[in-house]
């Protein structure tokens, strides 16, 4: 069939205006979904015959609304998920719209301009080297991969091995070193490379790792190092002691990577200059622009700072591929696919819209409605805060462990607002993680409400 644009305008129409109820509907309704994955109708055979495209679009919308967690509501304080900005989300439908392969200059030269643009407005609002590479990943966890991936190369090759020619059957074995708080995303990246669990040392009561601790570990052991910290803690929202940290590390020839997930952009803001100090001096850094950046799903953020590793862990070559000659790294070079769409395209949207300054305002104001509820509800008879509250996360207990659970239950059943329940330094807790651009004083007020509901 010829392409025809006028085949797109009605699905395309329909996609719109379904689009803009969804998001009219967010801000006063329930925010879990109404029914589960089991209770939905999307079940049957697939029909013989094709059905108008708008027809499926509709068919879609209705199907799925049932089972849509409104999780872009200010009122959504569950795992660490941010919303979507405007500009990000206008950004995404274009890049769709546009279709091209972003792992190439040549493919997509218009999508590899804005993300090594919104690579380098990123290093200078994190404070971040500027030689560094920027690649935009999946997540959070790919970010976290591409990170370790670097350093499972380069701290080979300074033993004298070249992973890429010999893989890991006979390497020297590297020794991967993390805080007891370690995020579970870094074990998963871990296991993705081959390098198993990592060794935990020592973390204080809000989860950073112990500068002394991380020293002995080190001084123990022999051959290749990583090291892994956190900028932050995904109950307390603290972050490890970087410099301290960094330097012993360096000391020991290790290699350091941070996982950021969504901590990293603490360092928008001078707020956090002394909690972040030495940041900068690390070997990589992982962060998820969905998280605290608010753009749409499928936007991790890996960086790194020895650019020859991350190139060498990645990049490829084939007599069919038209690299660029300026050189610069082809976006595939930084990032495990070869094929891919635009994903830094919603992050230089996102920038372009909110400024330096807007940055680090969002930054700074989720931090502040991370004090107002632990504050508030912290003052409500029966309720412990628990963490200190350095930054987005608020961690509650409401007594006893069963206690605590009922009050999450009660709460979730409510539906007013999302706090998910987890469990933190041995006690079982509402944890609160503060994530979306539209939260505002109202959602908090709401949000203060619905506790003192289920609380009762």
């Amino acid at each position: 069939m010829p392409f025809d644009p006028a085949d797109y305008t009605a699905p395309l129409a329909r996609a719109h205006e379904l689009a803009l109820e969804w998001l009219d509907d967010v801000p006063t309704r329930a925010v879990p979904p109404k029914k589960s994955t089991d209770q939905l109708n999307f079940s049957g055979p697939l029909q013989a015959g094709a059905i108008d495209p708008t027809e499926v679009v509709n068919q879609l919308a209705t199907a799925a609304e049932p089972g849509l967690m409104a999780s872009p509501s200010g009122r959504f304080f569950g795992w660490v998920i941010g919303g979507t900005l405007p500009a990000a989300l206008a950004a995404d439908w274009l890049v769709s719209a546009w279709d091209q392969n972003a792992g190439m200059h040549s493919s997509a030269p218009a999508a590899a301009a804005m993300e090594h643009q919104a690579a380098g407005w990123l290093l200078d609002i994190l404070g971040l080297p500027q030689r560094a590479e920027v690649g935009f990943v999946t997540g959070g966890t790919t970010a976290n991969m591409v990170g370790l991936a670097a350093a499972r190369g380069e701290v080979l090759r300074r033993a004298g091995w070249d992973v890429n020619d010999h893989g890991l059957s006979g390497a020297p074995a590297i020794t991967v070193i993390a805080g007891a708080a370690v995020h579970i995303s870094v074990t998963i990246a871990l296991r993705y490379l081959g390098l198993g669990k990592p060794q935990l040392v020592e973390a204080d009561h809000q989860g950073r790792i112990r500068p002394d601790a991380l020293a002995l570990a080190l001084a123990e052991t022999e051959g290749p190092v990583i090291v892994i910290l956190q900028a932050g803690d995904v109950h307390s929202g603290a972050f490890d002691p970087m410099r301290d940290c960094i330097e012993i590390a360096h000391e020991n020839g290790a290699w350091v990577h941070v996982d950021g997930a969504f901590g990293l952009w603490a360092a928008a803001s001078p707020r956090w200059r002394d909690a972040l100090d030495g940041l900068d001096t690390a070997d990589s850094w992982a962060t998820d622009a969905h998280k605290t950046l608010n753009v749409p799903y499928d936007c991790g953020v890996a960086i790194i700072a020895n650019s020859p590793a991350v190139r060498t862990a990645f990049g490829v070559r084939a007599s069919y591929l038209i690299t660029n000659d300026q050189g610069l790294a082809d976006p595939m070079d930084l990032v495990p696919e070869m094929s891919r769409r635009g994903r830094g395209i919603p992050v230089w949207a996102a920038l372009k819209s909110l400024g330096r300054d807007g940055v680090r305002t969002m930054v700074e104001r989720f931090a502040d409605h991370a004090a107002t509820l632990a504050a508030e509800l912290g003052a409500l008879d029966g309720v412990e805060v628990l963490n200190d509250v350095v930054f987005t996360q608020v961690c509650l207990s409401f007594g006893s462990d069963e206690r605590t659970r009922e009050v999450t239950a009660k709460l979730l059943a409510d539906g007013a607002v999302w706090m998910s329940g987890s469990r933190w330094a041995g006690r079982d807790v509402l944890r609160i993680s503060v994530s979306n651009w539209s939260t505002d004083a109202a959602d908090l007020a709401v949000s203060i409400d619905a506790v003192r509901r289920a609380m009762a």
